[in-house]
């Protein structure tokens, strides 16, 4: 049998690259001349530089020192830099919400290293760039990004404008002649996420309280994506402007950026459907299983093209309101241990799917 194994992560107990490892262990201990595929799969957020890079053996990790951590800290920023010339850059690598360590900033966290990863990149010879924009700690509009590529936000004395959200309410110009173009290659913007930019579904009202924003922040935050999008032009109506704080808006309107949903890309780089096309079985599945996952989610996506290529599939999840989904709980029959050991019990659930397969093959 061919098995593609294409799970998503297991947020916070392990990595996709981790969950198919183990899966296969677990399938390969029972049946272990069957051919396994492992395609870690993401959907723009955590684990899609893994993913990717996992997919692509010619591609190469790079890091960038020094970055500006989203509480202005220095952390150390990655990309990977693909055989075609496609940098993959991981917004939540260098800005995200867990750099914070608890410390939120809601009004002042910036998006500024990523900017200069993607700097890095191009320094480096990228030609395409692709942003993955799950994870985000600010909501700056990606006036971070865009400041260390170049473009000078300004206040009314015509002195630059502090990092973060809070500070644009106060913006009065945008100086866009130092914004080094955009690479050739366009700049693809990796989401799950739909949200405008502005209003009562957008960046501010629906993540910036995940990000320790109260109802003044809120309000303050609203106001100042507001005015940005007045200088900067553009259209922050745009499904998935709202992605990253309204990184994603920023990227549009300053760089011609497209929004793509971030699980068809990432199964696109990894030729998913190539991989389908002779598979026997397909296994996927994350952390928790349930409606949300086939709103534009990757366990989603890997199921949809499954059904399209008439592979059946299984789902591996930690817990789930899906009685057809493998559960980890079901066989630790502990949540605090399915967790904390979640490779031990992913291993397990392989050798409980290869028995549940038929007769061994040698």
């Amino acid at each position: 049998m061919r098995i593609v194994l294409a799970p998503d992560s297991f947020k916070g107990t392990a990595t996709a690259t981790e969950a198919a490892r183990a899966l296969a262990d677990g399938w390969h201990s029972v049946r272990p001349g069957d051919d396994l595929v492992q395609l870690p799969m993401a959907d723009g957020g955590e684990g899609t530089l893994d993913a990717v890079t996992t997919a692509h053996p010619g591609a190469t990790l790079h890091e960038v020192p020094d970055c500006t951590g989203p509480d202005g800290r220095p952390v150390t920023g990655r990309y990977a830099l693909l055989p075609d010339g496609t940098a993959v850059v991981e917004l939540a690598t260098a800005s995200g919400l867990p750099l914070l360590e608890g410390r939120l900033a809601p009004l002042t966290a910036t998006s500024r290293g990523t900017g200069e990863t993607v700097a890095a990149a191009l320094d480096a010879g990228a030609t395409r760039l692709l942003i993955a924009l799950g994870g985000s700690a600010s909501t700056d509009g990606g006036t971070g990004l865009l400041s260390a590529l170049g473009l000078r936000v300004l206040g009314h004395s015509g002195s630059h404008m502090p990092d973060g959200g809070g500070a644009l309410v106060t913006a009065a110009t945008i100086d866009r002649t130092r914004l080094r173009p955009a690479p050739a290659g366009g700049v693809h913007l990796l989401t799950d996420v739909t949200n405008p930019l502005l209003g009562p579904t957008g960046a501010a009202a629906v993540y910036g309280p995940q990000k320790g924003a109260g109802p003044a922040d809120t309000a303050l935050l609203e106001r100042g994506l507001g005015r940005f999008a007045g200088l900067l032009g553009g259209d922050p109506d745009q499904p998935g402007a709202g992605a990253a704080g309204g990184t994603a808006y920023g990227l549009t309107a300053a760089w011609n950026a497209t929004i793509t949903p971030g699980a068809t890309a990432v199964a696109d780089l990894l030729h998913l459907d190539d991989a389908l096309a002779d598979a026997d079985l397909v296994i996927t599945g994350e952390g928790r299983y349930d409606a949300t996952s086939l709103q534009g989610k990757a366990v989603g996506e890997v199921i949809d093209r499954a059904q399209r290529a008439c592979v059946p599939v299984r789902i591996v999840a930690g817990d789930s309101t899906d009685a057809r989904a493998l559960t980890l709980l079901s066989l630790a029959h502990d949540d605090t241990d399915a967790q904390r050991r979640a490779t031990h019990w992913l291993f397990h659930a392989g050798t409980v799917l290869a028995r549940s397969a038929g007769p061994t093959t040698g």
